[in-house]
C-alpha cells in the first residue's frame, strides 16, 4: 500500500509535470462528482497529507483522491494512447493544452470539495511528517491517549499520525525495539515520533534511499524485518517472523518482527514468560 511517502513523491512529479497548466478537456469517472467536466480549469497546485493527494485548480475547487491498495497516476504523451483495458481503469482523465494526459486510474476514493473547505474531507488526520504545519508534540500526544493499544494499531491510526502504513510501521518497531503488539505507551512517544518523521522525510526527499531502512540499498538488504519472513534477522540471524492481517480488521495488517530483538514486555528471551 502507498504510504505518506510515495504519496509525497507523486505528488513533487505531478508539480513538476503540470503545475500551472491548462486543461483543454477532461472528466471525473466516479465519486460525488461523476460527470463534471474539468475542460477549462487550470491545475493551481498539489498537496498531500498523510496518503491523501489534492489537486487544486483555479476556480476554487480541489479534487481529493487516495490510492488505497491498487490506485495510480500516468502520465501520457501527445499522440500516445494507454491499453483499453488500462483505460476502462480510469477514474479522472485531464487533456492539457499540450496534449498530454493525466490519467488517474482505479482510484477507490474520488471527491470534489471547495478548496476552502478541504478540511471537510481530510480534517480527521493527525499531523503528517510531510507537512510544513508538523506538529511532533500533537502526535505524541494523539498517540499517548491510548497507552495500552498495541505499536503497530496506534501508528496505523492516521487519526494519530498521518503518512505510516505497514512498512513503515514495522520496520519502526524493530528500529525501537519493541514488540509489533506490545502497548505503545511502553516505548518513549516523543523519541519514536522523531525516528518516525525522520526516517518518512528521508525517504521522501533524498534519492536513492526510498523506503530503505538499513541504509543498504541492495535487494532483500533494505528492510530490517518487511517482508522478510522465515529469514535470518539482519542483525541477530534470528528467523523473522511473521502474523497474516485478519480480513476488515485494519488493526490486523500482516506484521513481521524479529523475536530475539523485539521482546515482547515481560519475556526474558525468545517466547520464554518470566
Amino acid at each position: 500500500m502507498p504510504e505518506g511517502d510515495s504519496v509525497y513523491r507523486l505528488r513533487r512529479r505531478l508539480e513538476a509535470a503540470t503545475l500551472g497548466a491548462a486543461v483543454r478537456d477532461g472528466e471525473v469517472r466516479s465519486g460525488n462528482a461523476a460527470g463534471r467536466s474539468l475542460a477549462g480549469l487550470r491545475i493551481e497546485g498539489y498537496d498531500t497529507h498523510g496518503k491523501h493527494l489534492l489537486t487544486r485548480f483555479d476556480d476554487g475547487s480541489t479534487l481529493h483522491t487516495h490510492l488505497r491498495m491498487q490506485g495510480s497516476w500516468t502520465i501520457t504523451r501527445p499522440g500516445r494512447a494507454l491499453p483499453r483495458a488500462v483505460r476502462e481503469t480510469a477514474r479522472v482523465r485531464m487533456r492539457l493544452d499540450d496534449e498530454r494526459e493525466v490519467w488517474g486510474l482505479d482510484l477507490p476514493v474520488v471527491e470534489f470539495v471547495p478548496t476552502a473547505r478541504e478540511s471537510d474531507a481530510i480534517g480527521y488526520l493527525g499531523p503528517d511528517p510531510l507537512r510544513e504545519d508538523w506538529d511532533a508534540a500533537e502526535a505524541a500526544r494523539r498517540l499517548s491517549m491510548r497507552p495500552d493499544r498495541p505499536f503497530v494499531a496506534a501508528l496505523l491510526d492516521q487519526a494519530a499520525v498521518a503518512g505510516l502504513g505497514n512498512l513503515w510501521v514495522n520496520e519502526l518497531a524493530f528500529l525501537r525495539g519493541i514488540h509489533p503488539f506490545a502497548p505503545i505507551g511502553t516505548t518513549d512517544l516523543d523519541a519514536l515520533v522523531a525516528l518516525a518523521a525522520r526516517c518518512l522525510r528521508i525517504s521522501a526527499t533524498v534519492p536513492g534511499m526510498y523506503q530503505v531502512t538499513t541504509g543498504d540499498r541492495r535487494k532483500g538488504s533494505s528492510h530490517w524485518v518487511a517482508g522478510r519472513a522465515g529469514r535470518p534477522c539482519l542483525r541477530c540471524g534470528t528467523r523473522v517472523r511473521v502474523r497474516d492481517e485478519v480480513q476488515n480488521d485494519p488493526e490486523q495488517r500482516r506484521t513481521w518482527w524479529c523475536p530475539q530483538c523485539q521482546l515482547m514486555p515481560g519475556t526474558t528471551d525468545v517466547g520464554t514468560p518470566a
